[in-house]
Order: structure tokens, then C-alpha cells, then sequence
């Protein structure tokens, strides 16, 4: 039997099962979107990381660490979800937490879309509250292409022609229960389960 110490999101396993860092997350597919990111990751010559192509998602929660056993129950409340296909505009570049100060350069969406994916990860949410998950912030539509380590001053002038440049429309046909391994070299994302459109 196992037993469970609950704290937040994290769960621990007195048998000190192997733990997965977990997320879930919508991955971008579309190849004509992965082009154009990866072209102006390329062009807009900054001191920072680039997020590997096959690493473009939207992370609708963040789990933290997870067991296999929970895995499954989070697999069985995902299931649960209904939800119909729709599309997303990815347009627009933005920073957190600010273009002063940059730690995260991210893509938007068109307001349509990212009211979608807002009300999806709303879904998502309530699947999983009851095996004692919980956002600690809201949900804002975004994919991450860069994550900057060290300081390298403001990049306002660098971004200002950059807040409607389109990257294509993604069609958003499933989600998925994703694992993440971080090395030196940046995080190793690996699917855990597929869960399509309902």
C-alpha cells in the first residue's frame, strides 16, 4: 500500500517511488508555425537560450512532481474533459516579466484562441482538483522561445516592431500528460499520455 504526504502539488511516496515532473501541456504541430519561430529565433539576434522547435508548447498546469500511480489517476480525470477542436492565431511577441528586465521571451495568441485555451486549462483545472492539484497563477496563453539566464540589459527596442508579427494558425485537436527531465542542457519533454479532442 502506498501512502501519500500531500503539500501544495507535491506528493510524496513513502516507498520513494521514482518521481516525474509533469505538466500539461498543447504542443505546437504545425510546420509552417515551427518554421516561422525558429526563422525569427534566428533573426532577432539576442544573448539567450532558444527553446528547441520540438519543444513549443502551451502549458495548460504545471504538476510538479508525480508518482506512476498518480499518473494514472491524472490520465483516468483527463479523459473526463470534453471538448471540441478550435483554432489558434500565434501572433505577437512578448516578455516576462518585463522587456527592462528579460527572463522569458514568448508568442502570443489572438484573443479568440487564447480565450480557448483559457477556458480549456479552466477545464483542466477543475478535472484535477480533486487529486489535489491547483494553479498558483492564471492561466495566460503563451509559448515560450526563449529563456534568458543572465542579465542582458533591455531588449524594448529589439521587440517594438515584433507585437503583431503572425506565426500561422495551430489546430488544437488533443492534450497532452507530459514528463520533463532537466539537464544541463535544458529540459527532455516525453509524453506520458495523448488525450484527443471529445
Amino acid at each position: 500500500m502506498l501512502v501519500y504526504e500531500v503539500s501544495g502539488n507535491y506528493y510524496k511516496d513513502t516507498l520513494k517511488n521514482v518521481m516525474m515532473r509533469s505538466f500539461v501541456a498543447i504542443e505546437i504541430s504545425n510546420t509552417e508555425i515551427i518554421s516561422s519561430i525558429k526563422k525569427f529565433q534566428y533573426n532577432i539576434k539576442i544573448d539567450a537560450k532558444p527553446v528547441e522547435s520540438n519543444n513549443f508548447h502551451f502549458t495548460l498546469q504545471f504538476l510538479g512532481e508525480i508518482t506512476e500511480e498518480i499518473s494514472e489517476k491524472i490520465v483516468k480525470a483527463l479523459n473526463s474533459i470534453e471538448f471540441t477542436s478550435f483554432s489558434v492565431n500565434l501572433n505577437g511577441v512578448g516578455v516576462f516579466p518585463k522587456p527592462e528586465f528579460p527572463k522569458v521571451i514568448w508568442i502570443g495568441t489572438d484573443k479568440n484562441g487564447g480565450d480557448m485555451l483559457i477556458e480549456l486549462s479552466r477545464r483542466v483545472e477543475i478535472a484535477l482538483k480533486p487529486l489535489g492539484f491547483s494553479s498558483d497563477k492564471p492561466f495566460k496563453p503563451h509559448i515560450t522561445i526563449f529563456r534568458i539566464k543572465k542579465k542582458i540589459g533591455g531588449i524594448t527596442n529589439k521587440l517594438k516592431d515584433q507585437k503583431m508579427t503572425d506565426f500561422g494558425v495551430q489546430e488544437i485537436v488533443k492534450i497532452k500528460l507530459k514528463k520533463s527531465e532537466l539537464t544541463s542542457k535544458g529540459p527532455i519533454y516525453s509524453d506520458l499520455a495523448e488525450i484527443n479532442v471529445k
